[in-house]
């Protein structure tokens, strides 16, 4: 039987180490992990997490990556005195230990990507306290001294009590983006999913993110209302964002996976999932409502209806607005198959229907599977579910 570590032995460095998820919009960042999983880890519609528990890396381990990243760089770039940019092996022999290998591999990635951005994982690194953030930063930037963004995700909780002063102090030390998940506005469906924040403090974070230069992207979830909600939802999400104004306001549609709570809450009745022409109803409501904001709008994600609403407020507000009305337009036929073609790849925008060999390929997909008007939503929903 292995002897157990004392909990206040220090945690020893076992190399280089990477987290399960970024956002989307940070997949060519170098991915820097300062925490382990999520200190909250019970939003009822996240699958991610689950049955981990959430740790705090040493700093001195950070740092320790950070190095590791550099000097791999070192030898891919051939700089003087470093060894041949050869790909290391784990294991025997002198070969370097796999987390070294590791930092090879990130850095070689990172190298193909043009080195512009870094991004702090996991899912809340503002958690830890600000001065230990802050020589995480510093250190980035005395290694890597070209790098254009550095970004991490954050918690609304967690920054509206992080004193303004520090968020500056972050920011000075080269924290330039977060990336927020407000999913709603409403303090019902807040409560309903277990986000573990309001919407005052939603608005509280976002404004004092934007208040400190750090560019502020929040995350929207259509559909996490449900049937019951979804006026509510649209309407307040819209609201907290008005009060906001961030740089990016970025949509992530609802999917349901089994074994999430919110799946739970579905076959016991408490939540009703929303069909697509139901969401884009709320979505297009949700679009109209902003109003007096300055921000990108992007619906960047592969579960998302509607690619095409790409655009900034105020001056494209009508444009991304008639995305989604051309799609109400259609007859439920011509919807049918949009959504097949939209989720499977086929149709980046409802305008692709206008290529014939984009159209049959859609038919093909819809005769094939047997999917009709009434059936298509049962058929998309465990399409995203599998896709999560």
């Amino acid at each position: 039987m292995n002897a157990s570590r004392s909990p206040r032995e220090p945690e020893p460095y076992r190399g280089f180490e990477q987290g399960p998820i970024r956002p989307p919009s940070e997949a060519r960042s170098l991915l820097i992990r300062v925490t382990r999983n999520c200190p909250w880890n019970r939003c009822a519609f996240c699958p991610v997490y689950k049955n981990s528990r959430f740790s705090v890396r040493p700093v001195e381990h950070v740092l320790k990556d950070i190095d590791a990243v550099a000097e791999s760089l070192e030898r891919i770039l051939g700089k003087p005195g470093a060894s041949a940019p050869d790909v290391p092996r784990p294991g025997g022999n002198g070969g370097p230990p796999a987390g070294d290998v590791a930092a090879f591999h990130a850095a070689l990635a990172w190298h193909g990507d043009g080195m512009e951005s870094v991004f702090l994982q996991d899912a809340n690194s503002l958690v830890i306290k600000p001065d230990n953030l802050i020589r995480i930063l510093v250190r980035i930037r005395e290694r890597f001294p070209w790098v254009r963004r550095v970004t991490s995700y954050a918690r609304s909780h967690t920054v509206s009590r992080i004193s303004q002063e520090d968020l500056s102090a972050m920011a000075g030390a080269g924290l330039n983006r977060v990336h927020i998940g407000l999913e709603s506005g409403s303090d019902k469906v807040l409560a309903m999913v277990a986000k573990g924040t309001t919407k005052a403090q939603q608005v509280c974070a976002g404004k004092k993110a934007k208040a400190a230069g750090i560019e502020l992207s929040e995350y929207v979830m259509p559909g996490l209302g449900g049937r019951e909600l979804s006026r509510e939802h649209a309407l307040e999400t819209a609201d907290a964002l008005n009060q906001i104004n961030p740089d990016y306001i970025r949509l992530r549609t609802l999917a349901v996976p089994a074994g999430i709570p919110l799946h739970n809450m579905g076959l016991s009745g408490a939540f009703q999932q929303m069909r697509d022409v139901e969401m884009a109803e709320e979505i297009l409501l949700f679009l109209e409502s902003l109003d007096g904001i300055t921000s990108m709008v992007r619906s960047d994600h592969i579960l998302n209806l509607f690619e095409e609403v790409d655009g900034k407020y105020p001056e494209d507000k009508e444009r991304l607005c008639g995305v989604v009305r051309s799609f109400l337009g259609l007859s439920p036929e011509k919807r049918m198959l949009y959504q097949v073609g939209r989720r499977m790849g086929v149709f980046r925008g409802v305008g692709d229907m206008a290529f014939p060999g984009r159209l049959s390929q859609a038919e093909r997909v819809v005769d094939r599977l047997g999917i009709t008007p009434e059936n298509v939503d049962s058929v998309i929903q465990e399409l995203m579910a599998r896709f999560i």
